[in-house]
């Protein structure tokens, strides 16, 4: 399905923010591959195995990007492309498939694919046009850039800036904070982060969360009276500046 799989990748780099994907491919080890692949360089992957379950996810549109492979059972891919479409689905469509003739293609972007990608693939591609497509969307569809007070953290660019004060974070802690600023004001619960930021459906008293809010904190909240991110006591944590008027 890949070329030199393992080898094919660049590490996560601080130009590009993270993302969370779909694939829908009925094929368990090539998608396990990708889910994989991409949580290594700092992206959250879901994964569907057939048509009719993919386009129910797909649906909620909270993905940045879909991969979708053309034959799926229950319903097709380009019959699940076209669906999304019909129902105002803009999310991005990179078709991963075996079909990889001309018209093969053509079909595939006629049904409402954004990029096409055939089989077999190097994945240091397939990152590079998912994360062009997740940009292009990002750019004409949703906000890029959060504040809260003197907070600033610009999707696109992946800075984070505090005052006159940048702050380096980490791909995981990137990803939290644009899910708590997202949400600004409002308290954010261990189970959604472990579901919107590690992809994790387990026990929400795992201390994975506390480990990385605690290294957020100390990175945006210390050496500056006011703190910004704050622990609600039995419902989880928001982030908001209670200086503001």
């Amino acid at each position: 399905m890949m070329t030199d799989p393992g080898a094919n990748y660049a590490p996560f780099h601080d130009a590009q923010t993270s993302m969370r994907l779909l694939i829908i491919e009925d094929d368990r080890d090539a998608a396990d591959y990708l889910v994989k692949a991409f949580s290594e360089v700092g992206h959250v992957a879901d994964r569907s195995g057939d048509g009719e379950d993919g386009l129910a996810m797909a649906l909620d549109a909270k993905y940045d990007v879909l991969i979708v492979d053309r034959m799926l059972p229950k319903r097709d891919g380009l019959a699940v492309i076209g669906e999304l479409r019909a129902k105002g689905i803009t999310t991005p469509v990179l078709i991963l498939s075996a079909l990889g003739q001309v018209d093969d293609r053509v079909k595939g972007l006629r049904a409402g694919g954004d990029d096409y990608l055939a089989k077999p693939y190097s994945f240091a591609e397939l990152l590079a046009r998912v994360e062009v497509l997740a940009r292009r969307h990002v750019g004409r569809s949703e906000e890029t850039v959060y504040r809260v007070g003197e907070l600033e953290l610009d999707r696109l660019s992946h800075r984070v800036t505090r005052g006159k004060d940048e702050i380096s974070l980490q791909p995981r802690e990137f990803r939290l904070l644009e899910y708590l600023m997202k949400h600004a004001g409002q308290v954010v619960t261990r189970t959604m982060l472990l579901e919107n930021v590690w992809d994790y459906h387990f026990d929400p008293q795992t201390n994975v969360i506390d480990v990385h809010i605690s290294r957020l904190r100390s990175k945006i909240d210390k050496g500056f009276p006011q703190p910004l991110l704050h622990t609600v006591r039995g419902a989880g944590y928001m982030i908001r500046d209670y200086g503001a008027r």
